[in-house]
């Protein structure tokens, strides 16, 4: 449908009722909660769909408005930004609309100092500040290639819109900034408050899914039980801040073991941590595990009441299972605890790996 036509035939009244509507739409979108792009896409779709409008752009600012960061466009032609992005405001006609707060009406685009060419066909442009509780927000673009479209009406109507899709920005930032206040709350409910690396709820988590993508795709899973020799005897002599220090440090060690993005530390008791680490053979456990081991003994905090050095050792139980198909979730934890026992059983500060 020719929209321009369409809109020529409306009178005042039929003009009413169609920006009714489309204000009912972008609100609608604005409620809808699917993401700030979501929302703004849904919104130029609208635009060009329902109105003679050829392009409909919306352009974000920073928060200081001094650059545009982002633009969602839609039309029936691809527009050239006059600069990559970000770029500043004192650029381009829409910046001219954020730098004087106020619509900026082009009739003839080849007459404009400020306009950037971003397609030959574009005769006219209309630019409306997008603003909600005094701050800007951007810019809503409109181009078109007749010179007769942007009439005091017309542009009477996307004033009225911008106002709108203000609102509509402000509820999809709200949502954002929501949602990544609860990732960010439930990040932390999965740290341990002393060492920093995750507690035994991240790390259940991150073992349930490791195991179903290695039933999945066959391929191996290992776990690491971490345990100071002798920690109960060290906080006795020392002092428990004086254990927690030596927590921390075991703690930045085995997270200097973690490489791949699903590689897990995390802490399941007083002296006692666990890796998991996806992907590892056996051979390449033994590896990663002696040198953990060795990290450890290199630091030499003291430890006058070990049994087995008058420096922190640590021993290490390894488990590695080439495939966990038929196997219950806690198989491979069991192992390695049964190689951590070991492990003291031989007099501690060493490791044992066991297949699983």
């Amino acid at each position: 449908m020719d929209q321009g036509a369409e809109w020529a035939r409306l009178d005042d009244g039929g003009r009413r009722i169609l920006l009714t509507e489309i204000l009912a739409q972008v609100s609608r979108d604005a409620l809808r909660s699917q993401g700030l792009d979501a929302v703004l896409r849904c919104i130029v779709d609208c635009l060009v769909a329902r109105l003679p409008v050829a392009v409909a752009s919306i352009i974000l600012l920073d928060a200081e408005a001094r650059h545009f960061v982002h633009e969602v466009a839609a039309g029936a032609f691809d527009l050239a930004l006059p600069a990559e992005l970000p770029w500043p405001v004192t650029v381009g006609a829409a910046g001219r609309c954020v730098r004087s707060g106020e619509p900026v009406l082009i009739d003839d685009v080849a007459h404009d100092i400020d306009y950037v060419p971003g397609h030959p066909s574009v005769r006219s442009e209309y630019l409306v500040p997008i603003r909600h509780g005094g701050r800007m927000q951007g810019v809503l673009n409109l181009e078109s290639p007749r010179a007769d479209l942007f009439t005091p009406a017309f542009c009477a109507v996307f004033d009225a819109i911008a106002e709108q899709i203000g609102g509509a920005i402000h509820l999809a930032r709200v949502e954002r900034e929501l949602e990544a206040s609860r990732r960010r709350i439930e990040e932390l409910s999965m740290l341990d408050g002393l060492t920093g690396v995750g507690n035994r709820a991240r790390f259940e988590r991150a073992l349930a899914k490791s195991w179903a993508d290695a039933a999945d795709s066959g391929a191996a899973l290992a776990i690491l039980r971490v345990d100071i020799d002798g920690f109960c005897a060290l906080n006795e002599a020392c002092g428990r801040p004086y254990g927690d220090d030596c927590l921390r440090e075991l703690a930045r060690q085995c997270q200097s073991l973690l490489r791949r993005d699903d590689d897990v530390a995390a802490r399941l008791g007083d002296g006692q941590l666990v890796i998991l680490l996806p992907g590892r053979d056996e051979a390449s456990v033994q590896e990663e595990a002696e040198r953990l081991r060795a990290a450890v003994e290199s630091v030499r905090m003291n430890h006058p009441a070990s049994p087995v050095s008058s420096h922190l050792t640590i021993s290490v139980g390894a488990s590695s299972c080439a495939s966990v198909c038929n196997k219950p979730v806690e198989y491979l934890l069991r192992v390695a605890d049964r190689a951590l026992r070991q492990a003291k059983a031989e007099g501690g500060n060493r490791v044992v790996v066991l297949a699983a």
